[in-house]
């Protein structure tokens, strides 16, 4: 049964805790009347007559197994362990949006997409790096929800031709909205930002005991050069702040420059970069250097200018942070070297490189092992070793039917070192560095799959890159 095909046009008429309750799903609507499936059992005629009470439609009832009702409330409704039914609940469909961003909020996810076709609409999340969808909505009320979203952003609800991005404070998050024109009408796309900073702990990012000494140990130096290297939703960002948590006291002067600004901390400068007025990544790194900083953190070296000044600013004695778009830790030694950073000065400045990424972790309640098959590997792919098994994901109510619950980190980290000084001077680290006893993001991703921590098709995308 493809729950989510024929119940997404119809899901956002009830909430997960009347869903929940009934044990039903809508499946066709109109303005006079709503049908449902329901679990098959005794008192179905009392139901349909609370729900005619509560909707103020005529109600139809279809009965659907156990099974099969289990599969749709997990896929269509998600809640949080241990929420709460409620008897009566009072639908408001004026409120959609915000039942939308609370339930966004609920289920974790980092962004909401609202995307429009032809001759129809829909709304996904992206939940655990992967796009979920939840909604579709008729084109009429799509336009709406649209204006709905553009005004509470303080955005032009008249222009429809040109981009536009903005920003919208709800409660404990902050939401950054981008608008784009597409052939049928206007994208959206919420991401959901945490505002607060304060439980990111370095204990909690997921680093191996001998990564985590090295990488404290880097960032503990008074000056120098912190790379992180990944790309987007690798969770970058969170390994920064967390550092900064750890660094956070009232001996230092902590400086950043964002876009965006995704957490705040208590005790740090925080600059939201405005290219459209000139207070880009660099020209916010020439004014950091006359607020007499200790350490400074830069959310990302785009280009080399700004690579330039953050190498500048670490040999004159500051601490410098930030993430650089590269596949791996040695990757972002050569990106450096390929902006024209002269070798010297990384060799000189370079605290540590480290690369991450987030992997999706097997639901503990439904994978399966299977035989190792080297065939199912990519071709040019070395195995470190051979293993007998590993596992695959399944899908069940515990895991809302996607095989996986959760995700987890894993680092590459390439510390300061005589032998990594003598490959950056030769220009060719990929062919100076000695590379033994050093574990690549390759052989993280294959340990995990090999502890059954996660799956093939999740790590594949890395062995294919490294």
């Amino acid at each position: 049964m493809e729950t989510t095909d024929f119940t997404s046009n119809y899901i956002h008429l009830i909430t997960a805790d009347m869903a929940h309750h009934y044990r039903i799903i809508p499946v066709f609507a109109d303005k006079d009347s709503i049908s449902f499936h329901i679990e098959d059992k005794n008192n179905n005629l009392d139901i349909c007559e609370e729900l005619e009470l509560i909707l103020g439609k005529k109600i139809y009832l279809e009965p659907l197994t156990k099974a099969d009702i289990d599969k749709a409330l997990s896929v269509n409704y998600r809640r949080e362990i241990g929420s709460k039914n409620l008897d009566v609940l009072a639908i408001n469909h004026m409120d959609f949006l915000e039942d939308i961003l609370q339930e966004a909020k609920s289920l974790k996810s980092s962004d909401i997409h609202f995307e429009v076709y032809e001759k129809k609409s829909r709304v996904r999340f992206r939940i655990d790096g992967h796009l979920v969808e939840r909604y579709k909505i008729e084109k009429d009320n799509y336009l709406e929800l649209v204006n709905k979203i553009k005004i509470q952003a303080k955005l032009n609800i008249t222009e429809k031709r040109l981009p536009q991005d903005g920003r919208i404070t709800n409660g404990t998050f902050d939401i950054r909205v981008s608008v784009l024109p597409t052939l049928f009408g206007e994208k959206i796309v919420l991401r959901l930002l945490s505002q607060d900073a304060s439980n990111l702990d370095l204990e909690d990012l997921g680093m191996d005991k001998k990564s985590k000494v090295l990488y404290t140990e880097a960032i503990q130096k008074p000056n120098g050069l912190v790379l992180i290297s990944g790309p987007t939703g690798s969770g970058k960002t969170t390994t920064l702040y967390a550092s900064l948590r750890l660094l956070n006291d009232n001996k230092r002067n902590i400086l950043t420059v964002e876009d965006p600004i995704e957490y705040t901390l208590k005790g740090i400068n925080q600059v939201q970069l405005k290219e459209d007025i000139g207070l880009s990544f660099s020209a916010a790194l020439r004014s950091f250097l006359r607020q007499d900083p200790d350490i400074i953190m830069l959310g990302e070296i785009r280009d080399s200018e700004t690579a330039l000044m953050a190498i500048r600013a670490s040999l004159t004695g500051h601490l410098v942070l930030s993430t650089i778009h590269t596949n791996s830790a040695l990757g972002t030694i050569s990106r450096l070297l390929d902006m024209g950073i002269p070798s010297y000065l990384i060799a000189e400045t370079l605290n540590i490189s480290v690369a991450q990424r987030l992997l999706r972790c097997l639901c503990s309640h439904c994978k399966v092992e299977v035989p190792f098959e080297e065939r199912n590997f990519p071709e040019n792919y070395k195995l470190p070793y051979i293993i007998e098994k590993y596992s695959i994901p399944i899908g069940c109510e515990k895991c809302y039917y996607t095989g996986y619950s959760g995700r987890k980190a894993i680092y590459e980290v390439i510390p300061q070192s005589n032998n990594l000084t003598r490959a950056i001077r030769s220009n060719n680290v990929a062919e100076n560095f000695n590379f033994t006893n050093h574990e690549d993001l390759s052989i993280k991703a294959f340990n995990l799959l090999a502890q059954g921590v996660t799956s093939l098709e999740e790590i594949y995308p890395i062995l294919i890159n490294i």
